[in-house]
């Protein structure tokens, strides 16, 4: 297989950028792909929980899907957990920096900050600051973000909920993923 010729970036030519530039491209075409595959795969479960990664996803996505959201919201339900498994301590960046480049500035915002707004209903009980999403009382997405995750998020732990199967979720995710990221618009 043909390689680049340099060692070094600074020593690359126009002809080494444009070929790596064509492998990038249909690398990138396959990411949503790559992370249905991930998704597939987290079938394990943090000890303690009655569901699995996936089940919780499935049904943060369901429950989106079932209250009429758009498909990037849908779609954003789906993976906004994860970088549960690669990032436990700031999953809700991750999935925020996977998601970005294809969709808009509110739903970024609101999976990137989720996790403290999901604080709400727990931190008191660890000895934190169940409030601590206040400080962001007076930004434009505040209240989306508090709704996401009462409507999608805290409520979906449940072994009892029919939720649709990740194969449902993949044409949208195979949709959103293809589109013309956002920097570039």
């Amino acid at each position: 297989m043909k390689k680049v010729s340099f060692k070094e970036m600074k020593k690359g030519t126009k002809e080494d950028y444009l070929f790596l530039d064509k492998h990038e491209k249909e690398f990138a075409s396959k990411t949503a792909d790559r992370l249905l595959k991930f998704m597939s795969g987290l079938t394990e479960t943090l000890k303690g929980y009655q569901v699995s990664r996936l089940e919780h996803s499935l049904q943060s996505a369901t429950r989106a899907y079932n209250n009429g959201e758009s498909e990037e919201m849908i779609v954003a339900a789906l993976l906004h957990d994860i970088g549960d498994e690669l990032a436990p301590m700031n999953h809700s960046e991750y999935a925020a920096a996977i998601l970005k480049p294809y969709v808009s500035e509110r739903t970024h915002w609101i999976i990137e900050k989720h996790g403290e707004f999901q604080m709400f209903y727990y931190a008191h009980h660890l000895g934190g600051d169940k409030n601590k999403r206040d400080k962001y009382k007076n930004h434009k997405y505040y209240q989306d973000t508090i709704d996401f995750c009462e409507k999608y998020d805290q409520n979906s732990f449940d072994p009892n909920f029919k939720s649709l199967p990740l194969d449902f979720f993949k044409p949208l995710v195979k949709k959103i993923f293809s589109r013309k990221p956002y920097s570039l618009l």
